[in-house]
């Protein structure tokens, strides 16, 4: 008989559909008339729907169509409406901020405007789910603990392109909309203010998100190692521990040195994964407006090393007229 290898196999159980628990009074009714699909059950749980969606939610994805509407069509039209270079070019384009002149105030729709456009409906879409996330929750008498992780990247988006520009005092200084676009602004962001690595909050989000990869991916190994010992019924081996839960902690024990718990370990990943935006949007935040180059100031503080001048100094060009001689 062949092995059962769970990574490359999944058992899916089908049972009889199941509608959902009892919602409190007030609530909407859920729709759609729940099935299976075998292919989404690959990837997750073979049944799919009924969808509960409330008001906070359909707000949430009118708000988040008209964002999406907002900077899909003003990246069409700066190909001058060609469906062929907008597909075709569709990486580079972008809808950027206004430029730095308006400040923060409110400037013509092709300076900027589309831009904050944009942003509103967008921030408005992405607050409006995570209400809906947190009420959901609490509907179901769940802890509110993906609600919270959920804050901890809107944390970072709103630190991004809204706090910081505000404290700086210029949209200007948010990040555009864009796939490629938004890449070279977190290249010359990083460029402008001496090097982005030096920052101490930037240096925690990286351990943070290596360390996320790290411990789901051993998470993630050991769950489908102890899987046919019913490893994948965790909740079941955190209240009542059995085979699964005893072999996976027993290996923890013997490999990496420290006790793991079912219950532990996702209290370990749910913390990683939190702090890796929280640290990151505090390293933003204070850049450009409390330290305006990270390379002088780890010099300063001992961790960036002092390199002497070599070469001569080159003037400024942008202090220097079109001919050459001084302003």
């Amino acid at each position: 008989m062949a092995e059962y290898q769970n990574i490359f196999t999944r058992v899916q159980v089908r049972g009889p559909v199941h509608g959902g628990s009892s919602l409190p009074r007030g609530s909407w009714d859920r729709t759609g008339t729940p099935f299976h699909s075998r292919l989404l059950g690959m990837i997750g749980d073979a049944q799919v729907g009924p969808i509960y969606l409330g008001f906070t939610g359909i707000a949430s994805l009118i708000c988040g169509f008209i964002a999406f509407e907002i900077i899909g069509l003003n990246m069409w039209a700066s190909v001058d409406w060609s469906p062929i270079q907008f597909i075709r070019q569709l990486p580079w384009l972008a809808l950027e901020p206004p430029p730095p002149a308006y400040g923060l105030h409110i400037p013509p729709l092709a300076q900027g405007g589309w831009w904050l456009m944009a942003g509103f409906f967008l921030t408005a879409s992405i607050l409006l789910w995570w209400t809906r996330m947190y009420r959901r929750a609490i509907a179901l008498g769940l802890g509110t603990h993906t609600a919270w992780a959920f804050a901890a990247a809107i944390w970072l988006y709103l630190v991004l392109g809204f706090i910081r520009p505000i404290l700086m005092g210029s949209w200007a200084e948010a990040v555009p909309f864009g796939i490629f676009p938004h890449l070279d602004w977190t290249a010359a962001f990083s460029i402008r203010y001496g090097n982005l690595f030096y920052n101490p909050f930037h240096m925690l989000s990286i351990a943070f998100l290596y360390g996320c990869a790290v411990l789901f991916a051993m998470h993630g190994g050991t769950i489908l190692a102890v899987s046919r010992f019913g490893g994948e019924r965790e909740v079941e081996q955190i209240t009542d521990r059995g085979t699964a839960a005893e072999r996976g902690a027993l290996f923890w024990r013997w490999t990496m040195g420290f006790n793991a718990t079912f219950e532990s370990f996702h209290r370990w990943g749910w913390w990683f994964a939190v702090l890796c935006p929280l640290t990151g949007g505090i390293g933003i935040l204070l850049t450009g407006t409390v330290v305006d180059n990270w390379y002088l100031w780890g010099v300063k503080h001992g961790i960036a090393p002092f390199y002497p001048i070599v070469f001569p100094h080159v003037a400024d060009p942008s202090l220097t007229s079109v001919m050459g001689a001084p302003k």
